[in-house]
């Protein structure tokens, strides 16, 4: 998505160029203020660009490396395995429900290998569930929060260079004595440009923070699930613990 906004970015300059659209003189031509506003949305668009490139490799692998690990847990569970659970989750680190369920597995085997820890089994497991769901949380949403600020306030720093741009132009009109359109053009241009370049920063911001939202969402609600499963899991295996 993002590469097709920088191919049509590219169409735009190629044909603002056969229309005698030249960047680097209405470059020289800015004021101090206004390159200021230009230098801030371009860190902007890199720091986004940076933020998204890095969560959608996080969670890519995150949802890769779960679907292997889904199974196999399972599967030693079932068997009674627990040690071999916990290194099945120890082996998948960049899976957000192996990290969630080792915290439970690691809390539970405790309590069974010695009885010197105080407090139920099930509820020490389930509050150390309820741990990892909320530092895994945090971990998933790093950078994203970015997103949303730099989506809110591009326009803004856009229309600061758009506002100068007109003070420009009005200058121009003053200077000049005149009020024709070569009078103006410079700071009209000035206020197109950095208007047009905020939107190109906030637009991209503002759909990958929505995109990655949901994902986040749907990583909590697998977390969620996995723990409960795992805590009814824990109470099965007390319960025939106990009747032996």
């Amino acid at each position: 998505m993002f590469l097709q906004m920088q191919v049509w970015a590219l169409l735009l300059l190629q044909e603002g160029g056969a229309m005698g659209f030249d960047l680097r003189s209405m470059w020289a031509q800015m004021g101090v203020l206004a390159k200021a506003v230009v230098i801030v949305l371009f860190f902007m668009s890199a720091w986004s660009i940076g933020v998204m490139i890095d969560r959608l490799l996080a969670y890519n692998a995150a949802r890769n490396q779960s679907r292997q690990f889904a199974p196999a847990v399972a599967g030693a569970l079932r068997e009674g395995k627990l040690d071999e659970a916990i290194k099945i989750a120890d082996r998948y680190k960049k899976s957000h429900l192996a990290k969630v369920v080792v915290a439970g597995l690691q809390e539970f085997r405790a309590h069974q290998i010695s009885t010197e820890i105080p407090g139920d089994e099930i509820e020490a497991s389930r509050r150390a569930l309820e741990r990892a769901e909320a530092i895994v949380h945090a971990e998933l949403k790093r950078g994203v929060s970015s997103l949303a600020t730099i989506g809110s306030t591009g326009p803004f720093v856009g229309l600061l260079g758009t506002v100068v741009g007109i003070i420009n132009a009005f200058k121009g009109i003053a200077s000049e004595k005149s009020t024709g359109l070569g009078a103006v053009a410079g700071g009209i241009s000035e206020a197109l440009v950095t208007t047009a370049f905020g939107l190109f920063v906030a637009i991209p911001a503002v759909m990958m923070f929505n995109y990655f939202t949901n994902r986040v969402e749907s990583f909590d609600v697998e977390m969620g699930n996995s723990s409960s499963e795992l805590i009814d899991y824990f109470l099965k295996r007390s319960q025939k613990t106990a009747a032996k």
